[in-house]
Parts: structure tokens; C-alpha cells; sequence
């Protein structure tokens, strides 16, 4: 029998979703192990093989506009993004031209973006930073990213890896979390703690790519509300369809 001790426990659990009742948990509440992280990196890698190579995508460019299309990507979508690509570059081209900006003339040109406010002010500064601290060039390592207005660690991941050719971090958007929940990389959605588990479980050289492998699987088929499950080449090996979500089947251990 039981004991009360255990009873409460369990009943916590299955609360969390953690369980779904039978005797054994229908897949492992801790990360997975390096080994199955790779067999899906290579699935994945298999289905989109161009992901890492992004064409016309918002990390193509000199360091200095690379750097500044990822500060405006935040909260919308590269297409929205570069639309405003040109016109933006064509007026400020370089971090003297755009440090000396006066703030409503480049809201004018990004005001179709959100946070434009808050965007152009942070653009201005961190061109000014530049400036000032780098002497007009994009700095080459985490800490120093970090200092520029506008610059969070997903940010300068993506500096680092698409402009710089470095691996320092895992740059974690909003499809990345969702993924590595629901596949079973990490048991968070604390974006510090899910970059610490996925650059536990890759390797450094998988770092940069693993992030548009994610993002490319995200909009394809691990959608936020409806994911297609049943056509998804890692299914046999994701929690999310182990655990029986989304009206999937689980597959037979």
C-alpha cells in the first residue's frame, strides 16, 4: 500500500502533467541524453537542410547591420523586418550616421515595427556606443554585446554566430523555448536556464546552427497551437507526442 507521503506526491505530480497515471512516467521529467539529442539534431538537419544557410534572412550582412536588424527583430517577424532594411541603410549606413540620428526621423522608418519607440532610441545609442567604446566596430564577445543599448543575450548570440563566426551561446526566441519544452531538451521555460541545458546536451560547433534548426522546424511544423505531430519527423522521439498531447498517440516503448 502506499503511503500517505507518497500519495501526496503522486498526486502533485500528475497535477504538473508530469504523469498520466500508469506506473512509469511516459517519458523522463530531466533532459534527455546527449546521444538522442544528436539523433534528432540530425533529423532535423535532414529535413531542413538549408535552415542553416538562412537566405534573405535578417542575419545577412556587415556585423554592423546585422547587429542592428536583430535589435529590431524583437517582438516581430524578420519579413516585417526588412522591409525596413533599405530605407533604413539607405539614409544610415554606418554607426556615425545613424548615432547622429535625430530619433523621430528613424521612427518615421520603422514605425511599422513594434516598440518603434523604444527601437529607435536603443538603435541611436547603440550606434553611439560603438562610437564611443569600439571605435565604430561591432565588438567581438559576449560581455562586450551586452553593454550596447537594445542588446540581450539572444541578440548577441545571433552577433556573434551570423556576424562574427563565433559560438559563445545558444540564441533562445520564442520558438527555441517552446521546442526544447517540448521536446524534452529542457524542463523550463526560463530562457537563461534553457540555453545552460541546450549547450550542455550540443556540441559548440552545433551551437549557432542548432537555433535555426529549431526556428525552421517551429514554423513548419512544431506550430505554438496547432503542431503537426503526425507528419513530424522526430515524433517517435519528442515528449510532447510521448506524453500523448495534441490528440497524438503516443508510440509503444
Amino acid at each position: 500500500m502506499m503511503a500517505r507521503g507518497s500519495r501526496v506526491a503522486w498526486s502533485i505530480l500528475e497535477r504538473l502533467g508530469r504523469f498520466d497515471g500508469g506506473s512509469n512516467p511516459p517519458y523522463p521529467i530531466r533532459t534527455m541524453k546527449k546521444p538522442d539529442a544528436a539523433r534528432i539534431y540530425a533529423a532535423l538537419l535532414k529535413r531542413y537542410p538549408d535552415a542553416r544557410e538562412p537566405a534573405g534572412k535578417i542575419c545577412r550582412g556587415t556585423p554592423f547591420e546585422v547587429l542592428i536588424l536583430t535589435i529590431l527583430s524583437a517582438q516581430t517577424t524578420d519579413k516585417a523586418v526588412l522591409k525596413v532594411k533599405k530605407p533604413l541603410f539607405a539614409k544610415y549606413p554606418t554607426p556615425e550616421k545613424l548615432a547622429r540620428a535625430k530619433q523621430e526621423e528613424v521612427e518615421e522608418i520603422i514605425h511599422s515595427l513594434g516598440y518603434y519607440h523604444a527601437k529607435a532610441k536603443n538603435l541611436i545609442a547603440a550606434s553611439q556606443t560603438l562610437l564611443d567604446t569600439f571605435g565604430g566596430s561591432v565588438p567581438g564577445t559576449m560581455d562586450e554585446l551586452l553593454t550596447l543599448p537594445g542588446v540581450g543575450r539572444k541578440t548577441a548570440n545571433i552577433v556573434l554566430y551570423h556576424a562574427l563566426g563565433k559560438n559563445e551561446g545558444i540564441a533562445v526566441d520564442t520558438h527555441v523555448r517552446r521546442l526544447a519544452e517540448r521536446i524534452g531538451f529542457s524542463d523550463t521555460d526560463n530562457v537563461a536556464v534553457i540555453e545552460k541545458d541546450l549547450m550542455v546536451l550540443f556540441p559548440r560547433k552545433d551551437w549557432g546552427d542548432l537555433t535555426d534548426l529549431l526556428i525552421a522546424h517551429g514554423r513548419a511544423t512544431c506550430d505554438a497551437k496547432k503542431p503537426l505531430c503526425t507528419g513530424c519527423v522526430i515524433k517517435g522521439m519528442c515528449r510532447w507526442v510521448r506524453m500523448g498531447k495534441n490528440g497524438v498517440t503516443p508510440p509503444s516503448p
